[in-house]
């Protein structure tokens, strides 16, 4: 789900928001609106729009969103329709449907609807059911299609795209989820690692609620924050339980259930669509973008849960240096102060998507796309490989260091570690300007503003003689202790850039990569377990995928903190229930982090075959 509401728009929108002059839809197309049947009886809102010329047939391309798919009514046509003005202009019959329980769809929507493996009658009905059965009467009751149907979607529509390729209807010949929602709990929107993204679900829901008429739909009205500052209103709202006492007053059932369930309970597991994705048929182009702040981890394994459960299909990975949804509208040419020297979101719709779409549903020429097409930052190129991640990576740790050093050394001393104080009252800000949203530019972001908290450790490596590539998962192991009962703990790698070029990248800390850690899981995210104050733990996860290469003079940085604020929710830092955790929960404590022989914390790359390994240490 996207919760910036700009990427809300452009993923609901048909069409979404592709450069250019206006399309004249009318004048191209006829619109039609059905009420489609599903197998128990209940009805999809359903809008096609086909070429008027009917002297050839069309294959169909269609979305499904729990958005809206406006504007309703069949004298009302959009500005813009298909995923760019090429497909709009290359002629294909575009579907949009409100899924089920959605806008003017009957029945009931439920939260990333679970997936039934065994369909024992009728009423046994999800998403893959539900796309089945539309595609079924696509073919068979719109006029002049080819028999050939294209599934996309980005966001919480990549979901729906994903649930529609299992137990594909033979028509569905094609697929693209793109930043799709796979995992709510496990890394997506709504927890990293056991840790709560906090303004992102309170912007989203406070946006997205039950809908009880779908013979009216309305549009939501923006919340009312009375503050430009999301610091201070989440500091000054207090703990989580007042998000429902103060704001949503338990009206919006699916705020209630997403804070009801803190653990990887059954409630989540239910909901992760990842093992069903197997023996998938149609062909698959799987997109995302490094910068996503909100579905980075749901890409990556979709596209790996796929390659591992179906054998023989033709699926490819593109990943790009863009935001959630970025490459659906604009250039793609930079992300707040960092530029990617190319047109990198036109590149893609004009030499990727529509070739793709084009080849499966149309015939068109020999698709000479690699397995996987990936940008890699830093250098800013597009790189071809023939899988992802890049085959023959080495890995390489990079260890904490005494003096704030960063090095592939192992320590060799019997002793050592750093440690800050911890201050839930006071929590590192994730952003440095005030912003309401999930500012997707803070994933590339400076990181200078955080500098002189006492609260922050910031480990640094030599200046580098050579540039240095990585590709892959980063791996973080750290060795901990807490005067508390519960800690998080937020690790950061970061490309620092030399100082004295004058221009705005003068000193730049680049965040590369972040995620969170909730401590308490650090044995099995189903069953947390509070620490034991000043017992040394280990801690171990992965952060997702970068394709990043450290330039040569250069500098790489990992820092370590104990709170994301209000990206990620407080932690009281004693172990209890946070979603009903009260003010005088909240205490100060003071972390730990060890660096020596017994207890080496590091972070853990992948360098690929062709990489430059550091020079300097």
């Amino acid at each position: 789900m996207s919760y910036h509401l700009l990427w809300l728009f452009v993923v609901a929108y048909p069409g979404g928001l592709f450069a250019g002059q206006d399309f004249d839809v009318a004048a191209h197309y006829s619109k039609q609106e059905y009420r489609i049947p599903m197998r128990d009886g209940k009805r999809l809102w359903t809008a096609v729009y086909a070429p008027k010329d009917g002297s050839q047939r069309y294959p169909i391309l269609m979305t499904r969103t729990p958005y809206g798919v406006m504007p309703y009514g069949a004298n009302a046509y959009p500005k813009r329709i298909g995923p760019s003005r090429k497909f709009a202009e290359d002629r294909f019959i575009f579907v949009y449907q409100d899924v089920r329980g959605r806008f003017m769809s009957e029945g009931e929507w439920r939260e990333m609807t679970p997936e039934k493996d065994v369909k024992r009658g009728p009423n046994d009905v999800d998403e893959s059911s539900d796309t089945h059965d539309t595609i079924e009467w696509l073919v068979r009751n719109v006029p002049n299609n080819n028999g050939k149907v294209g599934l996309l979607g980005t966001s919480y529509p990549g979901f729906y795209t994903s649930a529609g390729m299992i137990d594909a209807h033979p028509a569905l010949v094609a697929a693209s989820p793109q930043a799709p929602v796979a995992d709510l709990y496990m890394g997506d929107d709504a927890f990293h690692n056991g840790a709560f993204f906090l303004i992102a679900n309170f912007s989203f829901y406070t946006f997205f609620g039950k809908q009880d008429n779908p013979e009216m739909p309305r549009k939501e009205k923006r919340f009312d924050y009375g503050t430009k500052d999301g610091y201070k209103f989440y500091l000054d709202m207090g703990p989580l339980i007042n998000a429902d006492e103060k704001h949503f007053r338990f009206k919006n059932p699916y705020w209630t259930d997403i804070i009801s369930h803190p653990n990887y309970d059954e409630f989540w597991k239910a909901r992760n669509i990842l093992p069903h994705l197997k023996n998938i048929k149609p062909a698959v182009l799987v997109v995302g973008g490094w910068f996503d702040a909100e579905d980075l981890s749901g890409t990556l394994k979709t596209y790996r849960a796929i390659q591992n459960q179906s054998s023989g299909i033709d699926e490819r990975l593109v990943m790009g240096p863009w935001v959630h949804g970025g490459w659906q509208g604009g250039t793609g040419e930079k992300l707040g102060d960092i530029a990617f020297g190319s047109k990198t979101a036109e590149f893609f719709r004009d030499e990727i998507e529509f070739p793709f779409f084009r080849h499966f549903l149309k015939g068109g020429d020999d698709l000479k796309l690699p397995r996987a097409y990936v940008f890699e930052t830093g250098k800013n190129l597009w790189q071809k490989e023939e899988a992802w991640p890049p085959p023959g990576a080495s890995p390489v740790r990079w260890y904490f260091r005494a003096n704030r050093k960063l090095s592939e050394d192992v320590p060799d001393e019997s002793s050592g570690f750093d440690e800050y104080v911890s201050d839930p009252g006071n929590p590192v800000p994730f952003f440095a300007r005030p912003t309401l949203d999930m500012a997707q530019e803070y994933m590339d972001a400076d990181q200078r503003f955080i500098e002189g908290r006492g609260d922050v450790l910031s480990y640094k490596s030599e200046v580098l003689d050579e540039d240095l590539t990585i590709a892959g998962p980063i791996s973080a192991r750290l060795f901990v202790s807490t005067t508390g009962t519960d800690s998080d703990y937020v690790v950061k790698v970061i490309d620092v850039h030399p100082k004295g070029s004058g221009g705005p990248l003068s000193g730049y800390e680049e965040l590369v990569r972040g995620e969170p850690f909730r401590g308490k899981f650090r044995n099995g995210f189903d069953h947390p377990e509070p620490f034991r104050p000043g017992e040394v733990e280990q801690i171990r996860f992965t952060m997702p995928d970068v394709y990043h290469c450290f330039l040569k003079g250069h500098r790489i940085m990992v820092q370590l903190e104990s709170s994301w604020f209000p990206l990620v929710d407080r932690n009281p830092q004693i172990f209890t229930n946070i979603p009903t955790a009260k003010p005088s929960d909240f205490r100060k404590a003071t972390e730990r982090v060890y660096r020596c022989k017994d207890w080496a914390s590091f972070i853990e790359v992948n360098m690929p075959p062709n990489a430059e390994r550091q020079g300097g240490r």
